[in-house]
């Protein structure tokens, strides 16, 4: 650790900074938990809950049928699925059977999907017989060298009567299997008698998942995240947890192919032994019935999907007396939309950082304060934080200067697969992960994050930080959500552009916007245009989606 950052002292999580994490492969810590919790309840699926045990024969079986197949160590086994049961088993059974396996978002094109399977080596594709999901599938199937398919029925994890109706009124949203060797329905996978043949995993250098980067800065690349890196960052979200050993029901409304849902609702609630109500999307009607059905105790998730809560007409009705806790990830969250939830849920909603990187957590502001709103809290347990100059990454960041946050930890990732280059791209000589977000650490050891070094603005020959424009934006009460990009001005070499959507009954135009936001700022920083838009890019998870937004601007 940089030598100028401590939290040995005034650490205000509700554990210890400095702290080890024993080598602790996925299925141990599964198994333990089943061991532990037996037939209590570990998911709920629209109604339909499956026991710790029961899930545990479930996990067996797909590792046995796995193994049946020829598949171990070396195997990539990818998950092209929604939050449902089969997720679930065909993870862990994946990892049982000794095999790594690679998340694919089910919203991949033919194109996207087929890349990463080549790109991955993946072997064997886990889907479902959805409409959604299914055909694209089975392109890749032909196009790729993708050896089969296991599908599964969405019908099969539905309580008995939503399984009927699924059946008589959903037909439209199956698709038929093709008579072909290399399609196996998962029932069919599963029919032995689940007894894997045990594997040895080294837990420090086995790779258990190869999850891919989003992508917002070029083509996404493999991380390399080991069976360690993810129970280390399931154990140090869990020690945050000030009421970790109480009764806990966590709501999965984070895609589970998702880096901060695998870790903060997949690994972490089964590490904990508590209970998963999954829904296969972001609903909010949904998701405020389930709520209220399952008396959830915590909620995971981005900044858009708080604010479609907020939004929704059933939020009133909604009983929020069990929810303490909500974690937001994944994009900076207006203090306004913190305060508005917080006051409207009675619930603790915290801001924290993370990456697909680091398996998911680097740092979170506490469960119970100090918070501090527009940081991202301190770093978890054995998480080590350095700043590095902007301009010479071999050198740390002048003091009290903003600095490119670089991060050590038991959660970061062995490298990216295949993409040596990407690597030296990415760690300093000495190990030290660049994130290639642009940070300070405030007092009492609180880190706030000010860019991204590629989203920095270049105006004349100043550094212009978007995430100060936007700040001042959200202090506008008819702005919703805002991004500002860099736009070519031939005077300036760039010019920030802001983009804004509006809350719901105002009425307000970019100049009027412009007009009212320029004085505020410094005249490098000053926009050259406030554009009012129905709707901005999100990306898969619902953050603001810098990237797709600077596409269109530039066609």
């Amino acid at each position: 650790m940089d030598s100028r950052f401590s939290w040995s002292t005034d650490y205000h999580h509700p554990t210890t900074w400095d702290q080890e994490f024993p080598p602790l492969s996925l299925p141990d810590m599964f198994a333990a938990s089943v061991a532990r919790k037996g037939d209590a309840p570990m998911l709920d699926f629209m109604g339909r809950q499956f026991g710790y045990a029961e899930v545990a024969r479930g996990v067996a079986r797909v590792a046995r049928g796995l193994q049946q197949l020829g598949l171990g160590k070396g195997s990539r086994v990818g998950l092209f699925l929604p939050n449902v049961p089969h997720y679930v088993a065909a993870y862990y059974g994946a990892l049982m059977a000794g095999a790594t396996v690679v998340n694919f978002s089910p919203l991949y094109t033919v194109a996207e999907l087929e890349a990463q399977v080549e790109d991955s080596g993946t072997d064997t594709l886990f889907t479902l017989s959805a409409a959604a999901l299914l055909p694209t599938a089975l392109q890749v199937l032909d196009g790729s060298s993708l050896t089969r398919l296991v599908v599964g029925s969405v019908a099969g994890g539905l309580p008995a009567a939503k399984s009927l109706l699924y059946r008589l009124f959903k037909r439209g949203e199956v698709a038929a299997l093709p008579d072909d060797p290399r399609v196996i329905r998962f029932s069919a996978l599963t029919a032995n008698d689940g007894r894997p043949d045990p594997v040895a995993i080294d837990a420090q250098t086995d790779i258990a998942l190869i999850q891919y980067t989003g992508g917002t800065t070029g083509t996404p690349k493999g991380a390399k995240l080991t069976h360690q890196n993810l129970t280390a960052n399931a154990r140090q979200v869990n020690a945050i947890d000030p009421d970790h050993d109480a009764e806990d029901r966590i709501l999965g409304v984070l895609p589970f192919f998702h880096v901060f849902a695998n870790t903060c609702v997949l690994n972490r609630t089964v590490l904990n032994g508590g209970a998963i109500t999954m829904l296969p999307r972001f609903d909010a009607k949904q998701a405020l019935e389930a709520i209220t059905r399952t008396k959830t105790t915590a909620l995971p998730g981005v900044p858009t999907m708080y604010q479609a809560l907020l939004d929704h007409p059933d939020l009133a009705a909604t009983d929020f007396s069990s929810l303490r806790i909500c974690i937001s990830g994944g994009a900076p969250m207006a203090a306004e939309l913190r305060e508005k939830f917080a006051a409207a849920t009675g619930a603790s909603l915290v801001e924290g950082y993370g990456l697909t990187e680091s398996s998911g957590v680097v740092a979170t502001n506490p469960y119970e304060g100090p918070v501090r709103p527009g940081t991202i809290g301190q770093p978890l347990p054995a998480t080590h934080i350095r700043l590095l100059d902007k301009e010479d990454p071999a050198k740390d960041a002048p003091d009290g200067e903003p600095g490119e946050l670089a991060v050590k930890g038991p959660q970061i990732m062995q490298g990216y697969w295949n993409r040596a280059d990407a690597d030296k791209d990415s760690f300093t000589d000495d190990g030290w992960l660049r994130t290639g977000d642009v940070a300070v650490v405030e007092a009492g050891g609180y880190l706030r994050i000010v860019d991204r070094l590629k989203d920095m603005i270049a105006v004349g020959g100043f550094k212009v930080y978007p995430s100060v424009i936007e700040a001042h934006l959200y202090e506008h009460p008819a702005v919703k959500e805002a991004i500002v990009l860099g736009v070519p001005d031939a005077y300036r070499g760039e010019a920030p552009k802001a983009f804004v959507t509006l809350e719901e009954g105002f009425d307000v135009s970019g100049e009027a916007l412009a007009a009212w936001l320029n004085p505020k700022l410094g005249k490098h920083e000053r926009v050259n245009a406030v554009e009012v838009r129905l709707n901005l890019p999100k990306t898969m998870i619902g953050k603001l989606d810098r990237k797709a937004l600077r596409t269109e601007e530039g066609a």
